[in-house]
């Protein structure tokens, strides 16, 4: 058998069925991974190892009783520390919530342990998924684990880098900006960004009300169907979520994209002139291999990644203000500075500027739907114009970009997903994001693993060395 930390979802899940290998061997292997690489990736902020073989134990012993809960049943998994988890710490990173204890589970964690699935603890983020990497704050940041000097980007740093270092076969996490896709592009993850309302964000703590997303992060695409599988579906306690059906994840997978109709994003990389030249020459070689592969890829033009990402800003700003703003007043000394100076940012909005955001957003919504999925299955654009940045090189200006080109989508709402097309001569991964028109998180997830299959980049891992030690520059 495999090294067990590079056994996939399914292949877990196979193993647990020809009793192979068991839940409580896989948790055990992954609680021991975390004891010997987090103290330098800093993916968790808190790990419940007991808890966690209580799970898997119990998991054991009802799949050997013949009680099959579906495919996530006996996987470990970990959870951003912005997600309530009944009696774990949930401290969203935060000197403001050093002892706050949940009774309940969001929503997505509980329907993840209906499902037999095994709580490994709480990932590090960045302060109230906000700001940047700060030593400030109640947990040190997570660490890139292809290179411990480099940042796995944010806020769902802890579980992008807990599945790159194989700690967790899956993490959830939440993107309102790029935190599911950016951390996932650094970290040579899979990242799936669902449609606005697919997944429920009861218990989550917000950062923006209108724009937030939550998902998973996982290995590979397939593991990322399966686990979004297991969260999607309609909650009538979030005013957001949407009623629709869900379809089954997996059924495609293999029907590859012969015949398929795509759409790249040509211009915003040109349009920034800090585009790193080898993203460039891998976005061209992962389109070209979806040509050899039967595609149609034509390249598109679409209003420029600033204007979607001013809008964007405008209304984050805006919401997660509102959502600080008293503690803002009253104990702005507990908060880390980037996360300060953000927020804090929020209060300049003028009403009036919000409310032609929103207008905007719709505008463009409404257009890009009509132009892109009139013609095509799917939407090609880039992650990120630059690969990870280094802890001490990163902008002084909280609102500064990082490289990401995910904000669009989170303005759109659309299902966008990041997956790794290559790495740059450093070795730090490059990804491209598959989009899709709304709801159809399945066409999404069949070009992604048509790409995935048609490359070689799952079988790179990070340069983990036996003793835990990371390659540094």
């Amino acid at each position: 058998m495999s090294d067990i930390k590079e056994l996939s979802i399914a292949e877990l899940g196979k193993a647990y069925r020809d009793r192979s290998l068991s839940p409580v061997e896989a948790t055990k292997d992954a609680l021991d991974r975390i004891s010997e690489l987090n103290g330098t990736v800093r993916a968790f902020n808190t790990v419940t190892a007991e808890l966690a073989l209580e799970r898997a134990q119990k998991a054991e012993e009802e799949l050997m009783a013949g009680t099959d809960l579906g495919p996530m049943h006996g996987i470990p998994f970990g959870a951003k520390d912005i997600y309530d988890t009944a009696g774990i710490l949930t401290s969203c990173q935060s000197k403001l919530r050093p002892d706050v204890v949940p009774e309940s589970n969001a929503h997505s964690v509980q329907k993840l342990l209906d499902g037999g699935a095994v709580l490994l603890g709480k990932c590090a983020t960045i302060e109230f998924a906000t700001g940047g990497p700060s030593e400030e704050t109640l947990f040190p940041p997570a660490r890139n684990p292809w290179n411990i000097e480099h940042v796995p980007g944010g806020s769902s740093s802890g579980s992008g880098a807990a599945v790159a270092a194989g700690m967790a076969r899956m993490a959830l996490g939440s993107d309102t900006g790029g935190s599911i896709r950016g951390p996932a592009a650094y970290c040579g993850t899979v990242g799936i960004k669902p449609t606005y309302g697919r997944v429920s964000r009861r218990g989550v703590f917000p950062l923006s009300f209108t724009m937030d997303h939550c998902g998973p992060l996982s290995w590979n695409v397939e593991d990322s169907a399966i686990s979004l599988q297991a969260m999607a579906g309609f909650d009538p306690l979030d005013p957001a979520s949407a009623d629709v059906p869900v379809s089954d994840y997996s059924a495609g997978l293999k029907d590859g994209v012969k015949g398929l109709n795509i759409g790249y994003v040509a211009n915003w990389l040109d349009e920034d002139e800090h585009t790193h030249p080898e993203i460039r020459a891998a976005l061209r070689e992962a389109l070209d291999t979806l040509r050899a592969d039967g595609a149609t890829v034509e390249e598109v033009t679409l209003p420029s990644h600033e204007i979607f990402h001013a809008c964007g800003r405008m209304i984050i700003l805006s919401e997660c203000y509102a959502i600080h703003e008293k503690d803002l007043q009253e104990r702005p000394e507990l908060y880390g500075r980037p996360t300060r100076e953000r927020l804090m940012a929020g209060a300049f909005v003028r009403g009036s500027d919000y409310v032609e955001a929103l207008r905007m957003r719709r505008e463009m919504t409404m257009q890009f739907n009509a132009e892109m999925f009139g013609r095509y299955d799917a939407v090609i654009a880039p992650a990120t114009s630059l690969p990870a940045g280094r802890f001490d090189a990163q902008p002084n200006d909280p609102l500064a970009l990082s490289g990401y080109m995910t904000v669009p989508f989170n303005v759109t709402g659309s299902p966008a997903m990041s997956v790794c097309c290559g790495f740059t001569s450093d070795g730090l991964p490059i990804s491209l994001q598959v989009v899709g028109k709304p709801f159809d998180e399945a066409m999404v997830f069949r070009v992604g693993a048509a790409y995935e299959r048609a490359s070689d980049w799952r079988s790179r891992r990070p340069p983990l060395s036996a003793d835990g030690a990371l390659a540094a520059e």
